[in-house]
């Protein structure tokens, strides 16, 4: 009898927590105006990147919009999506609003996928989200990969991760952390990246910019101010570290597919497509 019950609460830690998964969408960008409704083998990219979410374990998932362009052309194919405030400074901001809008509880599990993802990794969101729940004094989860390279280290649009001995992060930055005094000798920097000097120790990471968080955390986020670090590094997840809420880093071997940033972007990503077809 003993070992039946032993079963029973093994079974009940190994059972999987529900979540849901928001993809935020703007369609104001800087580099690439309306670059949701962009067409990537046919399809609108934002359709390619909720049909990658549907492939994952969540329970739901909803396309968040502050377009009624962009709410139209999702109608073609799912009627999840919302429309919410055009006034968000980020997509954490704009998640706390869907919370609202859907009257989700704040003990849901909320996945963030970025809308211009759209060779997302389903393994990828699973993992994110089993990792919060695994973690019940993370108020968030993200994702790091490690860096191999020293022109990814001192790449400043590569987000460096560094972690403490529980997979905690302890600082975001866009320069290179950690620093190695005798490895990285600045005389000898150029001559690294010029290189691709390999880094041998595993140390080094690159943040893959996806979020699980809790509901109230979403809910407290839109009341937490701002600081300098956040403003300095425009990193958002900087506040929540600041304000003493802990995020904890799942480690990925594969990195995650080829987003959109600029037009170009667009024939890669339809080789890999065509590629993966």
């Amino acid at each position: 009898m003993k070992n039946k019950g032993f079963k029973k609460k093994a079974r009940k830690k190994a059972r999987k927590k529900e979540f849901k998964v928001v993809i935020p969408a703007r369609y104001a960008s800087s580099r690439l105006p309306g670059k949701p409704l962009c067409l990537i083998a046919g399809k609108p990219m934002i359709q390619h990147t909720y049909e990658r979410a549907l492939l994952s374990q969540a329970k739901e998932v909803v396309i968040a919009t502050d377009d009624q362009r962009i709410v139209n052309a999702v109608k073609e194919f799912t009627d999840n999506v919302v429309l919410t405030s055009s006034e968000h400074n980020s997509g954490t901001e704009r998640l706390a609003e869907v919370m609202t809008l859907t009257g989700w509880s704040n003990d849901t599990i909320v996945v963030n996928v970025q809308g211009d993802e759209p060779l997302v990794l389903a393994d990828h969101i699973n993992q994110v989200a089993q990792s919060l729940a695994d973690n019940e004094d993370a108020g968030m989860a993200t994702l790091a990969t490690p860096i191999h390279l020293a022109e990814d280290i001192f790449n400043a649009n590569i987000v460096k991760v560094v972690l403490d001995s529980r997979g905690y992060a302890l600082y975001f930055s866009r320069a290179m952390i950690p620093w190695s005094r005798e490895q990285f000798k600045q005389e000898d920097i150029l001559n690294a990246v010029k290189n691709e000097a390999v880094i041998e120790q595993n140390v080094w990471h690159r943040h893959v910019g996806m979020y699980a968080y809790r509901g109230h955390v979403l809910d407290q986020y839109k009341n937490l101010n701002s600081c300098t670090i956040e403003r300095l590094e425009s990193l958002e997840q900087l506040r929540l570290l600041f304000h003493g809420i802990k995020i904890h880093v799942s480690i990925v071997k594969k990195n995650a597919g080829h987003g959109v940033d600029v037009l170009e972007d667009i024939a890669k990503v339809e080789k890999l497509l065509a590629k993966e077809n």
